[in-house]
């Protein structure tokens, strides 16, 4: 497979590479306290760094204490969450790493973790098929982390193709003309898919393993000629 536009593939960890233990716990988290849990919730909450998560849980929920208190005591909800829902390694994402190893392009994995938690301790087996100077980004401290990303790479922006279960990153993607496949967030509880359609995302998989060669050359073929976001 040849790809003549796109120079790297940027892919997300938690809810692509990795099952979502986010969400399920914010629903969780809210709901315990009384909230129901909206669109507009999962949009100020998951996905923003983590001090900005809890302080937009402690007002979503009313309570007065300081983001990093709240995002302390979500993470104890989480920690309860994974005891019955562990962090697993989505099935055969392994085909598609390769597929995109091939084409030439860079691998980067990125998530709001830091590295040994989210790639060190999960994704090791995989290591291979991601880029060996920069395997891993932590975007915590600068979410969404398109334009970092980017940056870091020495790319264009229409050279790099995002893989997120978020539409927030999509939105990004599309302000500032990068590429986008979407794995949209599908719990019964999200609302991702229905933001994604609203955002325009032209290509999208209900998993990762579900990623296609033809998928990829449309989507270069597309940034190639600026039509992606049209």
């Amino acid at each position: 497979m040849k790809l003549n536009k796109i120079k790297a593939f940027a892919i997300d960890s938690d809810g692509v590479l990795l099952n979502d233990t986010y969400s399920p716990a914010i629903k969780i988290f809210v709901e315990q306290h009384g909230v129901k849990y909206t669109s507009e919730i999962e949009r100020s909450v998951w996905g923003s760094p983590q001090v900005t998560a809890g302080h937009n849980l402690a007002l979503a929920c009313k309570l007065p204490f300081s983001g990093n208190h709240v995002i302390n005591e979500f993470f104890k909800v989480r920690e309860q969450y994974l005891r019955d829902h562990p962090v697993t390694v989505m099935p055969d994402i392994e085909k598609v790493l390769k597929m995109m190893s091939k084409t030439g392009a860079r691998l980067i994995c990125y998530g709001g973790r830091n590295k040994e938690y989210s790639y060190d301790k999960f994704l090791a087996q995989q290591s291979q098929y991601f880029d060996k100077e920069t395997p891993y980004i932590d975007i915590n401290e600068f979410r969404p982390g398109v334009n970092e990303i980017v940056s870091s790479l020495g790319l264009n922006f229409n050279e790099v193709v995002f893989i997120d279960d978020i539409n927030r990153v999509a939105e990004v993607c599309k302000a500032l003309g990068t590429g986008f496949i979407g794995i949209p967030a599908s719990m019964p509880h999200n609302f991702q898919q229905r933001e994604m359609q609203e955002t325009g995302v032209k290509f999208s998989a209900s998993a990762f393993c579900d990623i296609t060669e033809e998928m990829l050359i449309k989507t270069d073929e597309n940034l190639a000629h600026a039509t992606l976001w049209e």
